[in-house]
């Protein structure tokens, strides 16, 4: 579902005409007759549904003044672009006090309302951004803070804010780069140990010969090299959380001692005559199966249990892909800040579909990285289809058809993938798994109907190939409302093919024109 824009106003005409504006930019209306209204639609939305807020200054009851001042109180507000038929200066200035991101004034173009929306949303991106960046770096980064709308990470942040509660061992499963990290900082912000060291260990790069020093530490002259002593991450984190990522590396002998600080609460310094005591919350994280190792012997079945007390399981991105476009306009606001390109405003909807159709087999970490790479791509304001070459390659269909290959028919060696099927009186696209053509239409091109693409014209003889295609490609672009990224993959061709067909059809206006009335 597209996320939502609030429309507050107390006229009719107005909304509709808004409303209108709206949904031509992609975004689903939201309307609301006055002030009172609008707050409860807010209270009751589901977290980031709903983008940003066009606001009506003079309106009976609670007026957009008053709006503004209780949208104060609300976590994480959506950005408010307000407008009015008085735009005298005092009152932009007022609007702008109270939190407003824009003004627009009465009756406002639909350019220059497109443009508003544009900006306080890449603004409001923005600073949620750095936000993000700020609570996490101070500890006080909590699972409201996280990007997890999907039901399949309700349970996720449910079993992690009772963990937050406690002092009880976590271990965090999941497969490499879906944000096991993130849940573990969420976990210390919303614990009474937020704003203590939060510090994190990754067991599968540390030095074999300095394993036990890094953790526990070491005393002057313990071994040779020890020129100081070193008070280890366990007491380094004194008072706060310890997070060991990929906790299966450990070796047996360092399992032993982790063992030992778990149970006991203090550590073992290199070469210390006595017992540290150390006050620490542990968090754990593996995409290993751990149950395996337990039973091959490679891990200690009774450190196991110490630290699998409380087990959260993450699932993988592909598997959530309700958190996807959020997390997309999270990074690319993120990284464009970071990268200096200010000017990048968000992503195309074709590039945003591309996205959330891929599988992630990196997952979140992955995802990233993608739109790293496209935003050090992006010359332009917004990132499109060409930014992902590699995610778009790799959405294609495997294979053509297999009877294509298996059978390939003489005279059709390099004929576009879409007519890889026998050829037939008929290519049914909502069936193109079947060969058989339809017996009642067979010879008759004249039946047939408008799901179907005919192979005959009305004489009765083969239409040339370029006119089958150039049907086919229609029919496509119509069936899937000008979804490009559905176009191309119903069609079994890249992207970049069918770009390249619809401009030598002369379809790029249809194209155009679909994408338009499908935002």
């Amino acid at each position: 579902m597209p996320r939502s824009i609030l429309i507050v106003d107390d006229e009719p005409v107005q909304r509709r005409l808004l409303e209108n504006v709206v949904n031509k930019i992609g975004f689903r209306a939201v309307t609301a007759e006055d002030g009172e209204q609008a707050l409860e639609l807010l209270a009751n939305a589901e977290k980031d549904q709903v983008a940003a807020v066009i606001l009506d200054l003079v309106m009976p009851g609670l007026d957009g003044m008053g709006v503004l001042e209780r949208m104060r109180d609300m976590n994480a507000a959506p950005p408010v672009i307000v407008q009015t038929a008085q735009g005298g200066i005092d009152t932009v200035v007022s609007a702008i006090r109270a939190g407003a991101a824009d003004f627009c004034v009465k009756p406002v173009s639909f350019e220059r309302l497109k443009i508003s929306i544009e900006n306080a949303l890449k603004m409001n991106a923005m600073e949620d951004a750095v936000r993000k960046i700020q609570k996490s770096a101070s500890g006080h980064f909590t699972f409201d803070d996280m990007i997890a709308n999907s039901e399949q990470m309700s349970r996720v942040t449910s079993l992690g804010k009772r963990a937050a509660g406690s002092k009880i061992p976590v271990l965090i499963e999941g497969e490499s780069g879906v944000g096991k990290e993130v849940i573990a900082r969420a976990i210390q912000g919303t614990s009474d140990r937020k704003g203590k060291p939060f510090i994190t260990v990754n067991c599968g790069a540390l030095p074999e010969n300095l394993v036990e020093s890094i953790l526990f530490g070491h005393e002057k002259g313990a071994f040779t090299g020890a020129n100081s002593s070193h008070i280890g991450k366990f007491k380094e984190v004194d008072g706060g959380t310890l997070f060991l990522d990929e906790v299966g590396e450990l070796t047996p002998d360092i399992q032993v001692k982790l063992l030992r600080a778990i149970q006991e609460g203090e550590i073992d310094p290199v070469g210390a005559k006595r017992p540290v005591r150390t006050d620490f919350r542990l968090i754990s994280a593996t995409n290993r199966n751990m149950i395996e190792m337990v039973t091959s012997g490679r891990f200690r079945e009774d450190l196991y249990y110490r630290l699998n007390v409380f087990p959260i399981m993450v699932p993988p991105l592909r598997k959530r892909r309700q958190d996807i476009a959020p997390l997309v306009r999270h990074f690319t606001a993120r990284l464009s800040l970071e990268e200096g390109r200010r000017k990048i405003s968000g992503i195309h909807r074709d590039a945003l579909e591309l996205l959330e159709n891929h599988d992630w087999p990196g997952n979140v970490r992955q995802l990233e990285n993608t739109l790293f790479r496209a935003i050090i791509l992006c010359e332009g304001d917004e990132l499109t289809v060409d930014h992902f070459p590699q995610i778009s390659s790799s959405t294609q269909p495997d294979a053509i058809a297999h009877d294509a290959h298996s059978h390939p028919r003489p005279g059709l060696t390099g004929a576009p993938t879409m007519i890889a099927p026998p050829l037939e009186t008929v290519v049914h696209f909502d069936t193109m798994d079947s060969h058989s053509p339809d017996p009642a239409i067979v010879g008759n091109s004249q039946s047939a109907s408008k799901d179907m693409v005919t192979m005959l014209n009305h004489s009765g003889t083969i239409r040339p190939l370029d006119e089958i295609e150039k049907s086919a490609i229609e029919f496509a672009i119509d069936h899937h409302n000008g979804r490009m990224t559905r176009v191309a993959k119903s069609l079994g061709i890249g992207r970049s093919t069918l770009y390249r067909k619809l401009k030598e059809y002369g379809l790029d206006q249809t194209r155009d024109e679909m994408e338009q009335t499908s935002g």
